[in-house]
């Protein structure tokens, strides 16, 4: 492909162009609205919904672990975040960090992989809000037809479509108004959570932490990789960037210190949890899978506490969804800044100062989802596009040490050669333990990204020359290069299934065995590799 889709942006004109009059945002965040708002984002979905979801199926009582080994893999990527949000605080993420560092193409990638952590983790999050509403009223006597409050094929998920409006509006209405909701919300969360460890340690039976690890380390790895999406959100924190008072010092302190404190709290749950019930005997009640920790307290008869805890579990999840569905639009907006994405939707609202263009788009598309889709399908989707993000990340800030090694840092990285790297392998690790239905999906996802970026995003790219919109040399460099990827990124995970180093047990899930399909991925290998060179050896006048 052409050298110039790996043009970079530089990070003096990344931060000039934040400050242009009708892209800039206002700036009033503080540290404690940044963790605040970090906080917000972790705690929701991982505690009150997927907790239940990868104990019973996936790791049993050794959930504690699996949350311990998926804190320290965004521990690696928290500390590397941190890095980049002091040195640009800019709106955009991991896709700002890899424009500045690994050029267009890829920042296109992240940023369109970064659809998957935010829009889709708001798709899951308000199925698991939709879920502990209905069962709130139900428990005051208040019943939703079914068919109001499912998803396809048994009917449409209203109450998920409702909070998706609401918080959509006020994201329109201002930055701080959202942050002070946020605020009151969490701390009614951090009440709920208080209370369900103090109330359930008294009711846990060691016997039923016995076995421990029902499903060996395989299951806890897996389990990992499910409850990943308990940790979304601290890098959220770094979308807000430009609305930040003092960026360089409070960023940093928002992504850390809401990370620490929510892994502590999640290891706190999960122990007492898997502690009061056999979790894995549960893995097929819909009850306890939808609603786990309101679930135990119903079971061990304290109803009055289960209606405390699931207004908690709402609280939670309303913030996670506000901060989810503030973190999209920014990406959007930062895409669209660039002219990745139709740049009349980067427009700053006039009186609110909010990217309300962006913000509206996101609202309606995920309303619209939530509707229809199951909760497994949406975190799953989330978990491996946000850890895709995690890996780029990571590598990025070890490219830019070694390429601008005398770039002012506010914050540092520290033990920089060790945590950087581990970064990377540990969040691509996690990604190989995915289902393999999940890799099916994201693949194709990639592959539409791929798409529109050929068929759109480099022909208006605001960056460099513009480029020649087809010609049969880009033709066969791009779908080769995109043939190639596909054959290589699935080879790679039949290849540490063929070794036992990942599960075959989701292979078997999909009837499909990984020696042959590696084999069929030598294939997808070889004829994009020979399209891609067939394409290098096409000579065209003028191409770019």
């Amino acid at each position: 492909m052409s050298n110039s889709l790996f043009t970079k942006k530089s990070i003096d004109s990344i931060i000039a162009q934040s400050e242009e009059k009708e892209h800039k945002l206002k700036r009033a965040l503080s540290a404690f609205d940044l963790t605040f708002l970090g906080i917000g984002a972790i705690i929701g979905a991982g505690i009150f919904v997927l907790t239940g979801v990868a104990a019973s199926i996936h790791s049993g009582p050794a959930v504690v672990l699996s949350f311990v080994v998926s804190g320290l893999a965004c521990a690696f990527a928290a500390l590397c975040y941190a890095e980049f949000a002091s040195m640009i605080p800019v709106a955009g993420s991991a896709y700002t960090y890899a424009y500045a560092t690994l050029g267009q193409l890829l920042a296109w990638i992240i940023g369109w992989d970064l659809i998957l952590e935010y829009a889709v983790g708001s798709i899951a999050v308000s199925i698991g809000w939709s879920g502990y509403f209905v069962d709130l009223l139900h428990g005051i006597g208040i019943h939703i037809p079914t068919w109001a409050c499912s998803p396809l094929p048994n009917g449409v998920n209203i109450p998920a479509a409702i909070i998706v409006t609401i918080i959509t509006i006020i994201l329109v209405i201002g930055i701080k108004e959202s942050a002070k909701v946020n605020n009151i919300m969490v701390w009614i969360v951090l009440a709920v959570i208080i209370l369900f460890v103090f109330l359930g340690i008294f009711w846990v039976r060691p016997d039923n932490w016995s076995p421990f690890i029902p499903f060996g380390w395989h299951g806890i790895m897996t389990g990992a990789a499910i409850v990943f999406f308990a940790y979304i959100g601290f890098d959220a924190v770094s979308t807000t960037a430009e609305e930040a008072r003092k960026p360089q010092r409070d960023l940093p302190i928002g992504i850390i210190a809401s990370l620490i404190i929510c892994t502590i709290l999640y290891v706190a749950v999960a122990g007492v949890l898997t502690g009061i019930l056999p979790v894995t005997e549960y893995s097929q009640n819909q009850n306890y899978l939808s609603a786990p920790i309101a679930f135990a307290l119903r079971i061990i008869k304290q109803d009055w506490a289960s209606g405390i805890i699931s207004i908690g579990a709402i609280a939670a999840l309303t913030t996670t969804l506000l901060v989810m569905l503030m973190g999209q639009p920014r990406i959007f907006f930062a895409m669209s800044r660039d002219g990745l994405l139709p740049q009349k939707i980067s427009r700053v609202h006039p009186r609110f100062q909010t990217p309300y263009i962006t913000t509206i788009i996101t609202g309606v598309t995920v309303g619209a989802i939530a509707l229809l889709v199951p909760i497994g399908t949406a975190a799953e989707l989330c978990n491996i596009g946000t850890l895709f993000a995690f890996a780029i990340v990571s590598a990025s800030v070890i490219i830019l040490r070694i390429v601008e090694p005398n770039r002012h840092r506010p914050f540092k990285t520290p033990l920089f050669y060790i945590i950087a790297p581990l970064g990377v392998l540990s969040a691509l690790y996690l990604i190989y333990n995915l289902p393999v239905l999940t890799w099916f999906r994201f693949l194709v996802w990639l592959d539409i990204g791929f798409l529109i970026y050929y068929f759109y995003s480099r022909t208006h790219s605001r960056l460099g020359k513009p480029l020649k919109p087809f010609s049969l040399k880009s033709i066969l460099e791009f779908f080769g290069f995109l043939i190639f990827m596909n054959g290589f990124l699935f080879a790679i995970l039949a290849v540490l299934t063929v070794f036992d180093i990942t599960s075959i047990k989701t292979w078997q899930e999909v009837n499909l065995d990984p020696g042959k399909s590696l084999l069929y991925c030598g294939v997808l290998i070889g004829a994009g590799l020979v399209m891609w060179i067939v394409g290098k050896l096409t000579k065209t006048k003028g191409e770019l």
